[in-house]
C-alpha cells in the first residue's frame, strides 16, 4: 500500500525538489500539490492524503493554519518545511513527524520519509495491514571468516556506527557493515521503531518512557539499558506504543 503524498509550498522549485526526491523513493505517490493555504486545505479535504509536505510559511493562510484547521481525523502526517527554526512547539501540537529546514538534505529528507512509514501503520482503523516491502526475518553478519545469522526476532535495539550499525541481541553485540537507514528499510515498523537518528528499538523492549521537558523523552529498556528518544520521533513512536497496547490489553 502507497504512502499518498501531497506538496504544499508557494515556491514551484521548492515543491519540484520535494518531487524529485520523491520519485526516488518506493512506497509513496504523489495525487497533488498546492501553492497557497486555501487550496491546500480544499485539496485535502478532497483527497486526503495520507502524507503532506508543507511550507510554514506562505502568503494567506501558513501550512501551520492549513493543519489546524483539519479535524485531527482527516489531519495527514505532516512533515514540516521552513527557512526558520522556531515553529517546533506548534509543529508537535499539531503531531507532525518532522520539522525540516531549508534547504533540506537528502539524508534528513530520507529520515524524514523512513519516520512517514514507520507511523503509516497506525494512522487510524484501516491502516493497520501489513507493509507492503518484504521485512528482514534474519541479519547476516561476517565475523572473522563465518557468517552468522542473528535472527530479527531477537535484536533488541540497533545504534549506528558511522557507516556500520551494530545489533543488540540476548546480551551479544555484532557489527554489520550497514548504515542504519538501510537496516530501518528491512525492519517491521508495527515492531521496531526510531527513537532517534542514531538508534531503533524493539517496541517490546520498552519498558517505562518518562517525558523530558524539552518534549524528549527518557526510554527504559527491559535490558536496564536506558536510551533517549529525540522529540521529532516521539508522535509516531507513542502512536505505536499506543497501538501495542491495545493489541496486548
Amino acid at each position: 500500500m502507497n504512502i499518498r503524498v501531497v506538496v504544499i509550498d508557494d515556491e514551484p522549485l521548492a515543491r519540484l525538489a520535494v518531487k524529485a526526491r520523491l520519485a526516488r523513493r518506493s512506497g509513496f505517490e504523489l495525487v497533488g500539490e498546492f501553492g497557497d493555504g486555501d487550496s491546500a486545505c480544499e485539496g485535502i479535504a478532497a483527497l486526503r492524503p495520507d502524507l503532506a509536505f508543507v511550507d510554514v510559511e506562505m502568503p494567506g493562510r501558513t501550512g501551520l493554519e492549513v493543519l489546524a484547521a483539519l479535524p485531527p481525523g482527516q489531519r495527514p502526517m505532516a512533515i514540516l518545511l521552513t527557512a526558520y527554526d522556531g515553529f517546533a512547539v506548534q509543529a508537535f501540537d499539531l503531531a507532525a513527524i518532522d520539522y525540516l529546514l531549508k534547504p533540506v538534505d537528502d539524508e534528513r529528507l530520507d529520515e524524514a520519509l523512513d519516520r512517514a512509514q514507520q507511523a503509516f501503520p497506525y494512522r487510524g482503523p484501516c491502516r493497520a495491514a501489513p507493509p507492503a516491502a518484504p521485512v528482514a526475518r534474519t541479519f547476516s553478519v561476517r565475523v572473522g571468516a563465518r557468517t552468522v545469522l542473528v535472527p530479527v526476532a531477537e535484536v533488541e535495539r540497533i545504534e549506528a556506527d558511522g557507516d556500520y550499525a551494530t545489533l543488540h541481541a540476548n546480551g551479544k553485540t555484532w557489527l554489520v557493515r550497514e548504515r542504519l537507514h538501510n537496516l530501518a528499510m528491512q525492519l517491521d515498523p508495527r515492531q521496531f521503531h526510531r527513537i532517534h537518528r542514531s538508534t531503533i528499538v524493539r517496541l517490546d523492549m520498552i519498558a517505562e518512557l518518562r517525558a523530558l521537558t524539552n518534549r524528549d523523552a527518557l526510554l527504559r529498556l527491559r535490558d536496564g539499558s536506558v536510551l533517549r528518544a529525540s522529540r521529532t520521533y516521539m508522535p509516531a513512536l507513542a502512536e505505536a506504543l499506543q497501538h501495542l497496547n491495545k493489541k496486548t490489553a
